[in-house]
């Protein structure tokens, strides 16, 4: 599987580490950075994953930032995007199974190295449940139309 990655520098740390796990399981990685601890803005790193996934480079995203929210904010702006903010397991399950999302951020201040590996892991191994999700996931996308 084909995986975008990126992260700000609050969460290079857990990518550098998510990125070693996928690879050993043999996951191609797309890393678009940041490279360093050295500060750099999430939008930039969020946007840059997320255009991977909704150009069909990569079938999934992980980002990572301080709390996740702000990378995730960014990712969702690319259209095509449904990046879910997860703290627990369950959240990232449920971010595949019931709103069939395609990325995942997380927030290296809030959740050990630990969980990030087990929401990555559950994440990229649950799969959309689809039937009554179906419609509600089509009425999200239609929502890129509003203004």
């Amino acid at each position: 599987m084909i995986i975008s990655m990126g992260a700000d520098h609050a969460g290079f740390a857990h990518k550098e580490a998510l990125k070693a796990m996928l690879i050993e399981e043999g996951h191609d990685v797309r890393d678009v950075g940041t490279h360093s601890l050295d500060r750099v803005d999430y939008p930039d790193m969020g946007v840059a994953a997320a255009r991977l996934v909704s150009d069909g480079t990569a079938q999934f995203g992980v980002v990572v930032c301080g709390s996740g929210i702000g990378i995730s904010i960014a990712a969702n702006k690319v259209r095509g995007i449904r990046c879910a903010n997860c703290t627990s397991v369950e959240m990232a399950t449920l971010a595949r199974q019931h709103n069939d999302c395609n990325m995942i951020a997380i927030g290296e201040r809030l959740s050990s190295l630990h969980l990030a590996k087990d929401m990555v892991h559950a994440f990229l191994t649950t799969e959309f449940e689809g039937g009554r999700h179906t419609d509600r996931v089509a009425k999200i996308h239609s929502l890129g139309d509003m203004e």
